[in-house]
């Protein structure tokens, strides 16, 4: 297939479709069950768009220079329903800061597959999405709907713990990067063993909480893996934010557990966070951004395509 950056303007489109993919704030668990890495995903209102635009020019491709991973994720998801000799062109409009822990390449790779489907106005499961990305990247659980558990390596553990109760986050950045498939490179058996039982109360909470609807008991089992992941990557800011989060009335606290943000999360039934944000700017001098957003179901959400090429079930609907 031939690489282009630049758009050919004169290349007829014949079909079109953009996809809204969600982001993370970290994730609200994440170690390793009998051995199996995992996490609990924690998608939130802030999205990668994604439009494929497939044109009458076969076989040339035009994609975006800072997108390697979007560009593998349309020849995978061409190869994956056998079309050869297609050309198009791929776009990504994200509000997703890179290399923070908040699935930016995911939300890039799952919504290039979804937008590919749509445009060929073809069905996609998302346990078919998150297949094809894994071969691409680690991936977020944020490419199914609601809020799942998954195995974010191999795709070996995948459960759907349902829909979310209304949580507030306050996204933390403290600066720095981390390169996820470098982390998840390394072998870290022994510590995540060491930290298992902790990790497995976690989950047990988490997943009560969202059975009763309940944000102070997904606080307390974010917290509680946030704070065993410290021996797997240090935060040095943590300690204290979560000291903060619990006199401002937070529920909890959730991090990057291969990244660097931290994440308050908010009971909006008994705190505002849009008032107690301006607190953690005032008491941390060396947070670099704040910002207030919404824990949210994962999965694709259309924008155009669907209606024009009579494609059902491929994408849920924006709510």
């Amino acid at each position: 297939m031939a690489h282009s950056i630049t758009s050919d303007p004169t290349s007829k489109t014949i079909a079109r479709a953009t996809v809204k993919m969600p982001g993370t704030c970290g994730e609200l668990v994440q170690g390793t069950l009998g051995g199996t890495p995992f996490h609990i995903s924690c998608p939130i209102d802030v999205y990668s768009t994604v439009t494929v635009e497939l044109t009458a020019e076969a076989v040339r491709w035009t994609f975006p220079p800072d997108t390697p991973k979007a560009a593998a994720a349309v020849e995978a998801a061409l190869r994956h329903f056998e079309v050869d000799g297609q050309g198009g062109r791929l776009s990504v409009r994200s509000s997703l800061p890179r290399a923070k822990g908040m699935a930016s390449s995911t939300a890039d790779v799952a919504g290039a597959i979804n937008a590919v489907a749509l445009a060929l106005g073809r069905e996609i499961s998302p346990a078919e999405v998150a297949q094809l990305a894994l071969e691409i990247e680690p991936t977020d659980g944020s490419v199914f709907p609601d809020i799942v558990l998954f195995d974010h390596r191999g795709g070996e553990l995948y459960e759907n713990l349902g829909p979310c109760p209304r949580i507030d986050l306050i996204v933390l950045d403290f600066g720095g990067e981390i390169d996820t498939v470098s982390f998840n490179s390394h072998d870290r058996t022994d510590l995540l063993r060491s930290i298992e039982p902790r990790i497995s109360e976690a989950v047990e909470l988490v997943r009560e909480g969202l059975r009763a609807g309940d944000p102070s008991l997904i606080g307390r089992g974010a917290t509680i893996s946030a704070l065993a992941n410290q021996i797997v990557l240090f935060k040095p800011q943590l300690e204290v934010v979560l000291r903060l989060a619990q006199s401002l009335g937070a529920v909890g606290v959730d991090v990057g557990h291969s990244g660097t943000v931290i994440g308050v999360l908010v009971d909006p039934r008994h705190s505002d966070a849009m008032s107690i944000a301006p607190f953690f700017r005032l008491e941390l001098p060396d947070v670099e951004n704040v910002q207030v957003c919404r824990l949210v179901g994962g999965g694709c959400h259309w924008e155009e395509g669907r209606q024009a090429l009579g494609v059902d079930e491929v994408c849920t609907e924006l709510a």
